[in-house]
């Protein structure tokens, strides 16, 4: 397999560019439209688009959510706000473009709250009423409510399931930093 190359090859003094290693290697399908080459590629590259069959686990999302409703959440890549509807349930964070959601329905995103670190209010970052974020250790979302009531019930469903899925830490894997061996009633 020849690797292939993006950047172009710079020209030759007096002559043309070129052809890059891209266009030599990898002919585009003439029968796929440039844009919709363009976005397929963006997916493949950047990772987004609907999340894997495997990341739902087999959770019901469309049946009976611990909590359910509208949110703005600021994009992953592009930082523009997108209204989508959220659904919280079994320790999984699903979003949807629309409120209807069904066994059919393919969910935009969603987040295993166990990897999150923290959920907590963002006002004051993003200088925006009724803002929260969620915290990974890789990334931090932010996602905007419509009151402050619903802001804070997400910000408690949320921390709750966060405490429910998360891996409890056993006696053996408690340090004192201070000597650096297991913590009293740890065993050693």
């Amino acid at each position: 397999d020849t690797p292939i190359q993006i950047s172009p090859v710079p020209s030759k003094p007096g002559g043309k560019n070129q052809p890059n290693e891209l266009s030599r290697s990898a002919r585009p399908d003439p029968q796929i439209p440039p844009h919709l080459m363009a976005a397929s590629l963006w997916r493949a590259v950047m990772g987004t688009g609907a999340p894997p069959a495997d990341a739902t686990d087999g959770v019901e999302f469309w049946r009976e959510p611990e909590r359910g409703g509208w949110l703005d959440k600021q994009g992953e890549y592009i930082k523009t706000w997108r209204r989508r509807w959220f659904v919280l349930k079994q320790g999984k964070l699903f979003w949807f473009k629309d409120s209807t959601v069904t066994r059919a329905s393919v969910p935009r995103g969603v987040i295993a709250v166990a990897s999150c670190l923290t959920v907590k209010g963002a006002e004051d970052v993003l200088n925006r009423k009724f803002a929260f974020e969620l915290s990974t250790p890789g990334e931090t979302m932010y996602f905007v409510a419509d009151s402050d009531k619903e802001k804070e019930d997400w910000i408690n469903s949320i921390g709750r399931s966060i405490v429910q899925h998360s891996r409890s830490m056993t006696d053996d894997e408690i340090v004192d930093y201070d000597s650096g061996r297991p913590a009293a009633g740890g065993k050693s």
